[in-house]
């Protein structure tokens, strides 16, 4: 009995003993393998191994993750808000070319304009009016190759700018092999487009006032032969000389 109450009351814990012996320092210490895998159990080894990592890991260098966008530089900015075209530089135009680009709407514009107070559609006044528009399209291209031979110009005479000055005569001719009118008036529609994209867009290199000017002759030029094609197609006919249209009802 003696026995059995001294081993509970005055016999110290296992554990206790156990943080005692890890408390002290190691250099005073020499223990053996059984005794230290005795005091030094393999889940302990596994939480020392385990604490280790976070020190080691702070050696490498880790930098947080930003979502936000990077701000533009201030070239790119200023790219990003240079308009197109500035309508306030129409003032600047030379009045000789204000003149003629008024003058040479008045083709184009008349066709449309006589057919629609008659309410009547002529064949030959939407072809002439077709044909003009092409001869325009052909015009606007050589205004890009002739842009392109005086030194110092801002236009090269490389391959982008020679060959896309040559595109617009080459939609132009194929126009006029068409011998429907509402084809023809399309392809010379899109002709138009496809100039002023690449005198605007892809080589903005024309005076602002040039390209102004540029994008309302377009937007009327367009917009004339478009009225000019429902009024073909949603009209009655009409010739303007019996001849032809005798050689019209023989075929």
């Amino acid at each position: 009995m003696f026995h059995f109450i001294q081993r509970c009351c005055f016999q110290v814990p296992s554990k206790i003993i156990y943080l005692q012996r890890f408390q002290q320092p190691r250099n005073k210490f020499c223990y053996s393998p059984f005794e230290y895998r005795r005091i030094f159990p393999p889940k302990l080894q596994l939480f020392k191994h385990a604490s280790l990592c976070p020190t080691k890991i702070q050696d490498f260098h880790s930098s947080t993750c930003s979502w936000k966008r990077k701000k533009p530089s201030e070239h790119a900015s200023d790219k990003l808000d240079t308009p197109l075209f500035d309508w306030a530089s129409l003032k600047d135009s030379p009045k000789p070319a204000i003149h003629l680009a008024v003058a040479g709407l008045i083709p184009l514009v008349s066709v449309p304009l006589v057919m629609a107070i008659q309410k009547v559609s002529y064949p030959e006044l939407a072809f002439a009016q077709i044909t003009y528009s092409a001869s325009m399209l052909s015009f606007l291209g050589g205004i890009r190759w002739g842009f392109t031979l005086p030194e110092g110009s801002p236009a090269k005479p490389d391959w982008l700018n020679l060959a896309n000055s040559i595109v617009p005569s080459l939609i132009a001719w194929f126009t006029l092999l068409f011998k429907d009118l509402t084809t023809a008036g399309v392809m010379v529609i899109i002709g138009l487009m496809i100039a002023l994209h690449y005198d605007i867009v892809l080589l903005p290199t024309y005076p602002n006032w040039f390209k102004a000017l540029r994008v309302i002759l377009t937007i009327v030029s367009a917009s004339a032969v478009f009225v000019t094609l429902i009024i073909v197609n949603y009209c009655p006919e009409k010739y303007l000389s019996f001849k032809m249209k005798e050689a019209e009802d023989s075929k």
